[in-house]
């Protein structure tokens, strides 16, 4: 019995250390059919998109892709296609693999760990705009669904890979709302799995604590934009993204990929590295529940690398060719018992409802109104109906726009106003069209708080 996959060979150097997958899987007798895809710069030219809906439909078909390297247009308009791919199968967790491999001279002999990252919510929900013209905003969502998605999948990973412990990685000391409700949701899954190790860690102390001692981590969850930068430097750790493996996965849906760019300058010279999109398509026959065939791969590969044949970014002086006939010639056998289908269902989780303010017991009980204005804006009412001007910010900094300035100001403010009882929709309308003669605002954000929760305070940080 064969599995059909999406192949969508990409860009650059794309089609060349595709190919080698396709070769090696063609010689070990792996039970796969490749549905061949098309996404990237010639797609662009051909259908005026980079992303085609037929490639889409193909991934819907499969439900699981492997997918090379692609080139995103610059100043085009078009929005990255990895980032496209993911939102349009909501695929929640990005998984990148970090291990040693044989041969591959690093400062490190024995790293070992998985990083889980959010896949779609926070900066990379792509939410931005123009303040004024000299301010640009990009709006951090987290929400309480879509983490605790990411964080059960992180758990569920471990406990199926016999893993030790979770590590939630976060700056929920300065972002107290974002990464404080990620770091709530991780607390509150771990409750279901006793059995493993739990502990967070700061961003910043993360980093550092990667670089001194990587055995201290066993799996790591964090938000898209931190996941974005450590798995980059996870990948530091065990040789460069020339030989990190990586899967976006969602509910019935995964597309496995390198991480690694296009490198169009090394295309068509045949000595490009396929490591990065070999351990990509063992993850995804993990996936798939054909263990023994993933593992046939990796072994193949590892003995390659072992040898002493390598691609020249490795140190060796190897073709792509030359180490993809490697591969192939230290392949284990297939043993005749071997399982010849999947044996576990596509992952599936149980996402939560989203909850309204008022079946939770939160009350608008303010706002914060951000404007535009070229001096210290003086003449704003400190009282407005039910709401009373507490504070004005620039940047996130109180200020005294009666006092002279004593740093550096913007021309865009924050004026928050507060009231002492929870406020209508009517007191909002009223206030908005009160405070509009009196400013140019940009946004306007209601303030919520819980019901028995302490008021809001005069400024928060933001």
């Amino acid at each position: 019995m064969s599995y059909r996959v999406t192949l969508i060979r990409g860009d650059g150097i794309g089609p060349e250390i595709t190919e080698s997958v396709v070769e090696v899987f063609a010689a070990g007798d792996i039970p796969i059919e490749w549905e061949e895809a098309h996404a990237g710069l010639a797609c662009l030219e051909k259908f005026g998109t980079p992303l085609p809906e037929a490639t889409l439909e193909s991934i819907r078909r499969n439900r699981v892709a492997l997918k090379g390297p692609t080139t995103t247009p610059i100043g085009t308009g078009h929005r990255s296609i990895n980032v496209a791919i993911r939102k349009a199968f909501d695929l929640f967790a990005n998984v990148r693999p970090a291990r040693s491999l044989p041969g591959v001279p690093t400062r490190y002999n024995d790293v070992d760990l998985i990083l889980v990252r959010e896949n779609i919510e926070d900066t990379y929900a792509g939410v931005e705009h123009w303040q004024t013209p000299d301010i640009a905003q990009s709006l951090r969502l987290i929400s309480r669904p879509g983490s605790l998605a990411v964080i059960q999948y992180a758990f569920e990973l471990a406990r199926r890979l016999g893993r030790r412990k979770v590590t939630c990685v976060h700056k929920a000391n300065i972002h107290k709302a974002t990464d404080g409700l990620f770091l709530a949701c991780f607390r509150e899954v771990a409750q279901q799995y006793p059995e493993l190790e739990t502990d967070d860690i700061l961003i910043d102390n993360a980093c550092m604590q990667l670089v001194v001692r990587p055995e201290r981590f066993d799996v790591m969850i964090l938000p898209n934009l931190f996941g974005d930068i450590v798995s980059d430097l996870c990948a530091g750790l065990v040789g460069g993204l020339g030989v990190a493996p990586g899967g976006n996965i969602g509910n019935g849906y995964a597309v496995f990929e390198a991480v690694h760019g296009s490198a169009p300058d090394i295309a068509g010279k045949g000595i490009a590295n396929p490591t990065a999109i070999l351990l990509s398509a063992v993850q995804m026959l993990h996936h798939m529940g054909l263990h023994h065939d993933a593992e046939r791969v990796e072994t193949a590969l590892r003995y390659t690398l072992v040898s002493g044949i390598k691609t020249r970014d490795l140190g060796g002086n190897a073709s792509t060719r030359e180490f993809t006939k490697a591969i192939i010639s230290n392949l284990p056998p297939r043993a005749p018992d071997a399982a010849q289908g999947a044996t576990e269902p596509p992952y599936q989780v149980a996402m939560p409802t989203p909850r309204s303010p008022e079946s939770e017991g939160w009350q608008t009980v303010g706002v914060d109104l951000f404007f535009h204005s070229p001096e210290p804006p003086r003449n704003l009412p400190a009282q407005v109906g039910a709401l009373r001007l507490r504070a004005i910010s620039n940047r996130g900094v109180p200020i005294d726009p009666h006092a002279p300035p004593e740093r550096y100001l913007l021309n865009w403010y924050r004026a928050r106003y507060l009231a002492e009882a929870p406020l209508s929709e009517g007191d909002l309308q009223a206030f908005l069209q009160a405070i509009t003669p009196h400013l140019q605002w940009t946004t306007i954000q209601r303030l919520y708080q819980k019901e028995g929760q302490p008021l809001y305070s005069e400024l928060q940080a933001e």
